[in-house]
């Protein structure tokens, strides 16, 4: 089965590495390489740019793709949508010079408009009954109204920096976008694509959270239970040959850790443990 994955940019190495936590990491070096083995012996990488992931998934070229959800809909591919892989977000802006007295869409009418997303750009004027002229360019966008070429842009916003530096701003929101996982509508039934969904699916779960085992009191059990709320509770196991203490564990959020095991050893727990979680399968 082969996976579909930008070749470069923005999504390439977080995608790479997500796929190296889930088991699937490339094993050979990657150079100009189309295509490269992976430790799982069912599964191969394919390197595209990232636009083209859409359809080459849609066609069956590859069975799962990794790309953004703004070129997904760019793209109008007919594709099922697996998993938000949660990184690469980003917000698609449409934007104008800070000067500039366009305060709407509606003030655009009759404008131009410059972006490497003119699909999504032409259907949302469309939406709103403005007419505008879609110019599409392949890159540097952000400084098409500085050199006349355009009066506004539609074009991907993440921290702000860039629009900033070429003195921009911010007229209205288009969509929210960020990494997906892809797959061609026929293929989805497939016992390697449910392992991998499986897979990356257990690593998002897992992102965040850690396991802390300990011994409590067992006449404080109650108290623990309050502390630790793990997915459906903690779990509770008998220690051999002490009756006075058992073995807690739960699934804790990493950024409650250090609080939690304050409060237990207050409660009286030993032997507290600390384990990062690699997947979690719900």
């Amino acid at each position: 089965m082969t996976v579909a994955v930008p070749n470069k940019g923005r999504l390439h190495e977080p995608a790479l590495k997500l796929l190296e936590r889930a088991g699937i990491g490339v094993e050979e070096p990657l150079g100009r390489r189309l295509k490269a083995r992976t430790t799982d012996p069912d599964i191969e990488v394919m390197f595209v740019r990232a636009a083209d992931i859409p359809r080459l998934v849609e066609e069956g070229v590859a069975q799962l793709g990794i790309t953004g959800y703004d070129l997904i809909v760019e793209a109008g591919a007919e594709v099922k949508e697996l998993l938000d892989l949660r990184f690469g977000r980003a917000r698609l802006v449409l934007a104008v010079p800070e000067e500039s007295d366009v305060e709407s869409p509606e003030d655009l009418d009759g404008g131009t408009v410059a972006t490497e997303f003119p699909n999504i750009a032409r259907q949302y004027f469309e939406d709103v009954g403005v007419d505008v002229e879609i110019i599409q360019v392949s890159g540097a966008t952000e400084i098409m109204p500085r050199i006349g070429v355009a009066d506004a842009i539609v074009d991907l916003c993440s921290t702000g920096t860039t629009l900033k530096v070429n003195r921009l701003r911010v007229v209205d929101e288009l969509l929210e976008t960020s990494a997906r996982l892809i797959a061609n509508p026929d293929a989805t039934d497939g016992e390697v694509i449910r392992r991998v969904y499986l897979s990356l699916k257990g690593v998002l779960n897992a992102d965040g959270k850690c396991l802390v085992m300990m011994n409590v009191p067992r006449e404080r059990l109650e108290e623990f239970h309050e502390l630790l709320p793990g997915v459906t509770g903690p779990t509770v196991s008998e220690i051999y040959g002490d009756e006075d203490m058992v073995e807690v564990y739960a699934v804790v959020n990493e950024e409650d850790v250090s609080e939690v095991v304050l409060r237990a050893k207050e409660l009286g727990a030993e032997g507290i443990i600390v384990l990062p979680i690699e997947r979690m399968i719900p």
